[in-house]
């Protein structure tokens, strides 16, 4: 066997991205303005377990959604357990408040997570089998205004990174009093339609379910269902028109889609997702709503809760329609350093050492690169300023720094090169 066949070359799995540079700078400024604008709300970070036991999704996200009974990474652990990658965060977040007693004390608990979620999906432009989500949640009290504040939250996250050719769409899937009137008079519809055996199943489980089916022939059967937001309670219509009420006070626009369902079981009353066309398909970049019997269903108090999840990986697609580039996004140091010379580079070395020791983003030409190649490197880089080091500045005592926005340049002293930069990067 030849030594070129003897060895394959490896790829990532099917269905999970890689983010390499310069996307990668994207990627790492999106997700870190959501988690930026969460803890401006008062959201505090929680690291969540990447695996968790199955039956916390299996009783917290619903055995009716395709997530639990077709997509979720479940296998067996060396004690004969069954765990789970992680398919979503609220489950594992409610989890962590019951065990560590978080809501025995102000309320609501206010959460922020971010990371990899994990589903056997059909891999496409947007979807992907490891997905990247920043998350939220708030716990423990059933007041709209909280909601308003969580849909709010997400609509300026999408803002402040520039996007704008995104909806938000919203409605209510109702609360106790109400569900189960309509539950009952939607499997009535349903139950008089011609389904396939799976789609009646799941209609028998959460009739919800089937307004959510994708495939034109059920679409077209449901479009006369009954839908929720004509059953509603005088309570959850309240807190509806509540929370579209200080939604339009607050400027954030919607609109109103009676037929949505999010793919997860645990939603009531004030549910959402923002949609961008110019993802084709995969339109959807994030969405949640409450969920006020999770945490009693999980063992925990009977307590409310409403949180969301952004898409990472869509959002930066949405921004790459949009034609959107990130500010930042195209550096990758402030400063780069060009010494020619063994001398000079020793020097060099021990400046940028000395920078970075300062907080300054910065990097040198390794190598035996002449002036020409280097300086490309400073611009490849980014680099708002370029020091350069040779002989001549070694016996003047020198460096010279340049500005590669208007290539001017000057002598500075090589002891006070550090004020000169951060004097210079502060304009």
């Amino acid at each position: 066997m030849s030594e070129n066949k003897k060895f394959q070359a490896l790829s990532a799995p099917k269905g999970v991205p890689d983010y390499v540079p310069p996307v990668s700078a994207t990627f790492l400024a999106v997700r870190d303005e959501f988690v930026r604008q969460a803890h401006l709300a008062g959201y505090q970070h929680i690291e969540l377990p990447v695996f968790e036991d199955t039956n916390l999704f299996a009783r917290g996200v619903g055995e009716s959604t395709d997530v639990v009974s077709k997509e979720m990474y479940t296998f067996a652990d060396r004690g004969d357990r069954s765990v789970t990658l992680r398919p979503e965060g609220t489950a594992g977040v409610m989890r962590a408040v019951i065990e560590h007693n978080l809501d025995r004390g102000q309320l609501p608990v206010k959460l922020n997570y971010y990371g990899p979620f994990f589903r056997y999906e059909r891999p496409q432009a947007g979807r992907y089998r490891q997905l990247q989500q920043v998350g939220i949640e708030a716990i423990g009290v059933d007041d709209p205004a909280l909601d308003a504040e969580v849909i709010a939250l997400a609509d300026r996250s999408y803002r402040s990174l520039g996007l704008r050719d995104f909806r938000l769409e919203l409605t209510s899937l109702g609360d106790d009093t109400c569900r189960p009137a309509y539950r009952e008079a939607l499997q009535k519809f349903l139950f008089d339609l011609p389904l396939d055996e799976e789609t009646r199943r799941r209609a028998e489980i959460n009739p919800l379910r089937v307004l959510d089916d994708k495939r034109p022939e059920v679409r077209e059967m449901t479009a006369d269902a009954p839908l929720m937001k004509d059953h509603l309670s005088a309570e959850a219509r309240e807190h509806f028109e509540t929370v579209t009420g200080l939604l339009d006070d607050m400027g954030v626009p919607y609109v109103i889609n009676p037929r949505m369902v999010r793919g997860l079981d645990y939603y009531t009353k004030t549910t959402f997702e923002f949609v961008h066309d110019g993802l084709g398909a995969q339109s959807g970049i994030g969405g949640g709503g409450r969920y006020d019997g999770l945490m009693g269903q999980l063992g925990g108090q009977d307590l409310s809760g409403i949180g969301y999840g952004l898409g990472v990986d869509r959002t930066v697609l949405a921004l790459e329609a949009e034609g959107v580039v990130l500010d930042g996004t195209e550096r990758r140091v402030d400063v780069y350093g060009v010494a020619m010379g063994a001398e000079a580079k020793r020097r060099m070395a021990l400046l940028i050492d000395e920078l970075r020791s300062n907080g300054v983003a910065c990097d040198m030409a390794y190598g035996d690169r002449g002036l020409k190649g280097a300086m490309k490197g400073a611009d490849r880089a980014g680099a708002r300023l370029a020091l350069v080091l040779g002989d001549q500045e070694l016996a003047d005592g020198n460096v010279s720094v340049k500005n590669m926005a208007d290539q001017s340049q000057q002598p500075v002293p090589l002891a006070e090169v550090v004020t000169a930069v951060r004097a210079a990067l502060s304009v």
